[in-house]
């Protein structure tokens, strides 16, 4: 991903267009001490984003005229989440909860949070065009995901059964990391051998595959 991300992505999509699209934007934020989280000089871990850099991505334009989005978004930035929705063409529709649990299944209160210690993460779920409703798995799927933290910002593979049994392909995943069969990704850390290069926890990708 070079310094323009709008038209880096319009290059490398090309005249593809896809049915589901799975984002888990950069998102930009700053506390009341005017420290901007992750991309603080202490915290230093991957490039972020403005809102509306991220609204102005091409995303409608590689759309087929039904679809899927599904977007992460911190729970302080909801409205800012609702509003790429719609700057992407989507209407939101639903959200998947993830709860982050220690090993013996209780809330992992290591999450930041300046008014509560955040434990969740919100999964946005919006529609495109008509006659978009779930495939007959996501009539039976429930909107929680419980399962352990990974290495910074990582989010759970469980994620992409869940979208693969609600939802159709094409698949698209923007800001992804490492590759997926079938599944398009695009991102700075989109490749094979990615490997995280900060400090995380115990419990990350490499070693949940072990």
């Amino acid at each position: 991903m070079t310094g323009d991300a709008s038209q880096d992505l319009t290059r490398f999509l090309g005249d593809d267009r896809f049915a589901t699209v799975l984002a888990d934007p950069p998102w930009r934020f700053a506390n009341r001490t005017g420290k901007v989280a992750p991309e603080h000089r202490r915290l230093s871990r991957y490039p972020t984003m403005t809102l509306d850099d991220i609204c102005a991505l091409p995303v409608a334009d590689h759309l087929e005229d039904r679809a899927h989005c599904y977007m992460w978004v911190p729970n302080a930035l909801l409205p800012d989440g609702l509003r790429v929705l719609a700057a992407w063409g989507f209407e939101y529709k639903s959200n998947i909860v993830w709860h982050k649990v220690r090993k013996d299944g209780g809330s992992d209160g290591r999450g930041v949070g300046f008014y509560f210690r955040n434990v969740t993460e919100l999964l946005l779920f919006g529609t495109r065009g008509k006659n978009a409703r779930t495939l007959a798995p996501g009539r039976r799927q429930v909107n929680m995901l419980q399962t352990r933290k990974r290495e910074h910002s990582r989010k759970p593979d469980e994620q992409y059964k869940l979208i693969e049994d609600c939802s159709w392909g094409p698949y698209l995943e923007l800001f992804g990391r490492g590759v997926r069969e079938g599944w398009t990704v695009w991102g700075n850390q989109a490749d094979a051998d990615y490997k995280p290069d900060w400090k995380t926890y115990a419990y990350n990708s490499s070693l949940a595959a072990e």
